[in-house]
């Protein structure tokens, strides 16, 4: 099997390079940076940009399955977000359909859905409801894999991550995707015999989840981690949550709260762990 990883040079591809060149007889990792440092054994490194549809049709030739995780990874002008993360999910699904690739795994965002109330136990099946630009972003590639399953044949499972780094904050008590989780999340994705379109959200065993998968029950993604490990330090140096707040009232964090266009991640604490090999 071939397997093809975009945004491999980010905090996440980090984790992700070293068990997909382990599933995959041959492993191709990609991404725009010139140089990705040391390679796994059986892995290739080849640069390229998302936005440029011939890159990606070079990098997808004679690939099986192709996990999308490029993209510029905060809020930010649309015209900022246009070429990497809408042009460029554009280009991964046609590249794919090209191609003949089976499968698309995309790295969607619960920001996708991040309006919602938190106190609302969404499922899978919760309709768009985007927080910011990045969020519309993520809702366009879910709609494009939908329609390139509907049209065109191609699988896709979309996994809305709900935020996959250290618990720095309340809100990761229930948001918390492990690094391990989300290794054994998509390896689910690309082990499971059929998908058609699937939306999953990708978050660990947590006490306070706020989130349901019961419906993409059949991937088999059984998460292990549990983020209740963390709580009583968290909330006894964090400040109490204000109801009226979207940032601590909506599932999209501080992403429902900044202006369009504003980072999202500047209101964050994300700790830069990205995997050294």
């Amino acid at each position: 099997m071939k397997l093809v990883l975009t945004g491999a040079a980010g905090r996440l591809g980090s984790y992700l390079r070293e068990p997909l060149a382990q599933l995959a007889d041959e492993f191709v990792s990609t991404d725009i940076v010139d140089d990705i440092g040391n390679l796994y054994d059986g892995e290739r490194y080849v640069k390229a940009d998302l936005a440029e549809l011939d890159d990606m049709m070079a990098v997808l030739k004679g690939a099986d399955m192709v996990v999308h995780m490029g993209a510029y990874a905060d809020e930010a002008p649309f015209e900022k977000l246009f070429g990497p993360n809408f042009v460029g999910a554009y280009n991964v699904w046609e590249a794919a359909y090209q191609n003949g690739v089976k499968r698309v795994i995309y790295g969607s965002s619960i920001h996708a859905v991040g309006m919602h109330p938190k106190n609302e136990f969404i499922g899978t099946d919760a309709p768009h409801r985007p927080d910011t630009f990045y969020g519309l972003a993520k809702c366009f590639a879910e709609d494009l894999g939908r329609m390139y399953w509907d049209k065109r044949g191609v699988e896709s499972v979309h996994m809305r991550i709900l935020s996959c780094a250290q618990v720095t904050g309340a809100r990761a008590l229930g948001s918390w995707l492990s690094y391990d989780d989300l290794i054994h999340l998509v390896q689910r994705c690309i082990e499971t015999p059929v998908t058609g379109f699937s939306v999953i959200y990708g978050v660990s065993d947590n006490d306070r989840v706020p989130v349901d998968n019961s419906k993409a029950s059949f991937i088999g993604y059984r998460p292990k981690d549990n983020a209740e490990q963390f709580a009583k330090d968290i909330l006894a140096n964090d400040p109490p949550m204000d109801p009226q707040n979207p940032e601590h009232m909506c599932h999209g964090g501080p992403f429902a709260s900044v202006p369009l266009g504003n980072s999202g991640i500047a209101q964050m604490d994300i700790i830069d762990d990205t995997k050294q090999n």
